[in-house]
């Protein structure tokens, strides 16, 4: 298990998503219009359709019930008004065979006609020493996230693996390289390439991959898939014999997938542009978790841990101190008046990079600040607290003047 272990530790530094072991949300609500409203705007508000006119998106607040004493916001996103959503923080401990952190969550529509998934990471590991992989096929992963396979490219990955086992074999309709994502993907493992090295592993290589698809099923619905896969080779020297091997560690992430009604195509494809540009990752939990799987990868007598009680001494101590150091910076944060909201950390960006190649990406600005939004809609109104949205495409249409509230003020565009 020793060397099994290191493998799959070792490859969480290429990492990008962060994902807890509750469903848990915060939600936002929107402002209904008041109960003394004039009969003229019931009646314009009901001249308007949700869904046709407008769309009302919230933020949805994402916690982490599990690694902090006190539950910790680790990511927000929008959602139209009234989707129900699930959501999981999946800590897999140090001394686990597939040890890291994970992130998913499943939103439906009302009428479950639309739905919305992020699928945690998969690393796949691979060896060209045969005795090693004898060894791999022994010590199988217990995991669902990890597991024994060739390295292997975004398209072939869909095509062979994730549509067949995980999407019901559907129909590959189009699939496009996205070469936004692979050039962040890139500098992402650059900067896990020089951590790496500073561990004695000189002799490593990246090759990254990111695709845009569309799929459609038999039942008349239609998706839209988004992946990106980074293969890590390391070039091993036996100094016995004065042979090398490599092993291959291929990590699967940004794994999503938005289904919709293929007569209704456009809309989603306006939808799921704001939902993935607005994903915004609380950078106080996100430099937690990277800090605590640092403090891990640094101790030596990782692979004597067990299960998690099983944490030794010294590093648990240093996981915890990290824990703690994380919580104080949460409450910074809460005091920060949650300007993070405002900004994209880097693994944001590149939600909103796979909404690029299809849709362009404009700046709105409100009371509260600017903020990057898909361009699929021509107008956008916000109540200038960062966690509700209207997005229109209808001229006419004035949340403030339909629904009695001033607060509702249109955004601009801005360079």
């Amino acid at each position: 298990m020793k060397q099994t272990y290191q493998i799959y530790s070792f490859s969480f530094l290429v990492l990008g998503s962060l994902f807890s072991c509750t469903p848990e949300q915060a939600k936002d609500t929107a402002t209904s219009s008041t109960a003394d409203n004039a009969p003229a705007s019931i009646a314009s508000a009901q001249a308007y359709k949700e869904g046709n006119d407008y769309v009302l998106f919230e933020r949805v607040r994402i916690v982490d019930r599990t690694a902090f004493s006190q539950p910790a916001e680790a990511y927000s996103l929008l959602l139209p008004k009234g989707w129900k959503q699930e959501s999981k923080i999946i800590w897999n401990l140090p001394g686990s065979d597939c040890a890291g952190t994970f992130r998913a969550l499943e939103a439906t529509s009302a009428d479950n006609q639309y739905r919305f998934q992020v699928l945690p990471d998969v690393l796949f590991t691979w060896n060209s020493n045969p005795e090693l992989m004898q060894f791999y096929q022994n010590n199988k992963s217990s995991s669902p996230y990890c597991t024994i396979g060739q390295p292997i490219h975004a398209e072939h990955y869909l095509r062979n693996i994730f549509g067949p086992e995980e999407l019901g074999n559907p129909q590959i309709v189009k699939v496009e390289s996205n070469p936004l994502v692979v050039e962040e993907m890139e500098q992402s493992n650059e900067r896990a390439r020089r951590e790496l090295m500073q561990y004695g592993s000189a002799n490593i290589a990246f090759d990254q991959s990111a695709i845009n698809a569309t799929v459609r099923w038999p039942d008349g619905k239609e998706g839209m898939v988004v992946l990106g896969v980074s293969i890590l080779e390391n070039t091993i020297p036996n100094i016995y014999t004065g042979t090398t091997s490599k092993s291959y560690t291929t990590q699967v992430t940004k794994r999503m997938v938005y289904t919709y009604p293929a007569e209704e195509a456009k809309q989603a494809l306006s939808q799921f542009s704001v939902i993935m540009g607005s994903f915004r990752t609380n950078p106080s939990w996100n430099e937690t978790v990277n800090n605590f799987w640092a403090n891990v990868r640094q101790q030596k007598q990782i692979e004597h841990i067990g299960k998690l009680q099983l944490m030794d001494a010294q590093t648990k101590a240093i996981g915890e101190a990290t824990i703690r150091k994380g919580e104080a910076r949460l409450k910074e944060m809460d005091m920060d008046l949650r300007s993070w909201e405002q900004r994209q950390s880097a693994q944001d960006r590149m939600h909103t990079s796979f909404v690029k190649t299809i849709r362009e990406v404009e700046n709105y600005q409100d009371e509260t600040g600017t903020m990057e939004l898909a361009s699929g809609y021509n107008h956008a109104w916000s109540r200038g607290d960062g966690s509700t949205f209207i997005m229109s495409d209808n001229a006419s249409f004035n949340p403030g003047t339909v629904f009695q509230d001033q607060a509702w003020k249109e955004m601009k565009k801005v360079e």
